[in-house]
């Protein structure tokens, strides 16, 4: 038997006492949990009685949600009152996914019928949120017949889905809205806010299951959108079209564009482009269908050009109607450059130069011209700036500040090259010409009759290169093709290489501008064919004959008076080729 004898290691370990606890832990301690418990009392006060929202979203998230209401959206009419575009009622389906009770043969049958994918319905009924659309504008057949699957937690809803009654011939000026009835291209998009309205919103009481068992009230009532009256004509807007696609086939072209625009107003009573696409069937239509050419894309005008070289001087006083210009037997040498014309003139008239379209005429009044003042009269015509029409995306063009051109530029720029515009900017600038020297502005939306344009020329300038215009489409001019049997026609032809990188190709832009009756200009058209390639590039050959059958038709549609006798047209002889510079 062990002994522990005192003194000893062991007892001395045993022996020795345990310490005291400090004196202030225990009321600490205290103070701790009274004051935690003194905190979370405060806190529920606090939330119960101060600031309860939270609690209440809380609770009210487990049992109500908010579901958005549609507002109806505005119509589009053009000028007559006739619809353009319309929003129809559908319906779309929608689910809280998380409640949503379906055998696996119903969700197979759900998808057949809304002709989406299975993968595609099982992402959208995901559990991990709150709310999502399964469908949206169905027809309302469709969705009744979804509906009769009785899917827990899938309901439906009206909504608005749009509707173009013109299909491709007005697509690139309404362009369309997307799934949530909001403009997505043309002036959809730009009059998105006009046209959509604020949509409301309404919260419904949903139980244990998902069922949403009834509406509490709604919280926002949807305000509907406006209507939005165009200046745009339908009738004069499916000629166009007609004429135009008619013109790219007989030509094989490849795109084209026409402009019809009121001479006294401003107003774009047509716009067309060439290819085209159907906005209430787009799935599959390639991007490059859907730009709206005539506002969004730039070409070298050519020979339209040198009516606004002519009229800078004689609105300058550097020149006459009938003062004489020494074309130079048909070749210019600037530089180290060459301007050529296509036919050896000899001494032509200021007139003859409009009239058989000579560059070198024109190269040669305008290097007599300071560059500022020629660069101001394309900028006072718009060349340089957009047209300011509304339409989303549209160009300016191009237009060198004047201190930067050389002489060959200058030169060249007289008749069309060195620059770029768009159609529409290229018809509203003509309104200089058909109004007396004022430039009117260009509107898609319809006005309240002729309005005051910007003074760019004198009166008597404007009315002189408007004779001469007269003297192009006439035999011995480049447009003959582009008479009106009736209608006295000015107008002038335009025929360009296209530019690709830095270089011109051997493929062309023929168009032709102009307005009627002359004596009296109601309507300006403009007319551009992309790449015809059917044997025929000239503007007076291809464009001009365009210009004759829209503006015609479009007149007598209007009842404006003729102003020249029925057999007013004359004709070159057959087999005769006129052509204008390029």
């Amino acid at each position: 038997m062990r002994t522990l004898t005192l003194g000893s290691p062991t007892a001395r370990r045993a022996a020795k006492p345990v310490p005291a606890l400090p004196r202030l832990r225990a009321p600490f301690v205290y103070a701790f949990f009274l004051l935690l418990f003194v905190g979370l009392a405060g806190r529920s006060l606090y939330l119960q009685g101060i600031d309860n929202e939270f609690l209440q979203e809380q609770g009210s998230s487990r049992y109500s949600r908010e579901i958005e209401v549609p507002a109806h959206r505005g119509r589009i009419v053009d000028r007559d009152g006739e619809a353009l575009a319309v929003s129809t009622p559908v319906k779309s389906l929608w689910a809280f996914p998380g409640k949503v009770e379906a055998s696996p043969a119903q969700l197979a049958q759900l998808a057949k019928i809304l002709e989406l994918p299975p993968q595609a319905l099982a992402k959208k009924l995901a559990p991990d949120s709150d709310f999502a659309f399964i469908a949206r504008q169905v027809p309302p057949e469709v969705a009744d017949q979804a509906m009769r699957l009785r899917i827990k937690g899938v309901y439906d809803q009206n909504e608005y889905r749009r509707f173009y009654p013109g299909g491709e011939t007005m697509s690139h000026i309404l362009g369309f809205t997307g799934d949530h009835d909001a403009g997505q291209e043309g002036l959809e998009l730009a009059q998105q806010e006009w046209l959509g309205g604020k949509a409301g919103s309404r919260r419904v009481i949903i139980n244990r299951r998902g069922d949403a068992v009834e509406d509490v009230a709604a919280i926002r009532a949807p305000q509907a959108g406006r209507d939005l009256a165009l200046a745009i004509d339908s009738r004069l807007q499916y000629l166009a079209f007609r004429e135009l696609k008619a013109a790219i086939d007989a030509n094989k072209a490849k795109a084209g564009g026409l402009v019809i625009l009121d001479a006294q107003s401003g107003e774009v009573l047509a716009l067309a482009n060439w290819p085209t696409y159907n906005p209430n069937a787009r799935n599959k239509v390639a991007r490059e269908k859907m730009r709206n050419r005539a506002l969004t894309d730039v070409f070298e005008p050519g020979s339209t050009m040198k009516p606004f070289t002519i009229a800078a001087a004689l609105d300058a006083g550097r020149i006459r109607p009938e003062t004489m210009i020494e074309t130079s037997g048909g070749a210019m040498t600037i530089g180290s450059h060459t301007i050529h014309d296509a036919h050896a003139n000899g001494t032509l008239s200021v007139e003859q130069v409009i009239q058989k379209s000579s560059n070198i005429g024109a190269a040669r009044i305008a290097l007599a011209l300071p560059s500022e003042l020629m660069w101001e009269m394309f900028s006072d015509a718009g060349f340089g700036t957009p047209p300011r029409t509304g339409f989303p995306g549209e160009v300016s063009g191009r237009l060198r500040p004047a201190k930067s051109w050389k002489p060959i530029e200058q030169a060249t720029m007289a008749y069309g090259h060195g620059l770029s515009v768009n159609l529409v900017q290229l018809a509203r600038a003509y309104t200089v010409f058909a109004s007396d020297g004022e430039l009117k502005p260009a509107t898609l939306l319809k006005g309240n009759g002729p309005v005051a344009g910007k003074p760019v020329l004198k009166p008597e300038t404007a009315r002189a290169v408007r004779r001469m215009l007269e003297m192009a489409v006439q035999p011995g001019g480049t447009a003959p093709k582009a008479q009106i049997p009736g209608y006295r026609v000015a107008g002038k032809t335009g025929t360009a290489h296209k530019l690709e990188g830095r270089g011109y190709t051997n493929r062309y832009i023929s168009s032709f501008v102009g307005f009627a009756p002359a004596s009296k200009p109601r309507l300006v058209v403009a007319v551009m064919i992309d790449e015809p390639s059917a044997g025929q590039h000239y503007g007076g050959a291809v464009a001009a004959p365009v210009f004759s059958a829209v503006t015609g038709a479009a007149l007598r549609m209007l009842g404006v008076p003729t102003d020249a006798p029925v057999n007013n047209v004359l004709l070159p002889p057959e087999g005769s080729e006129v052509r204008e510079e390029t």
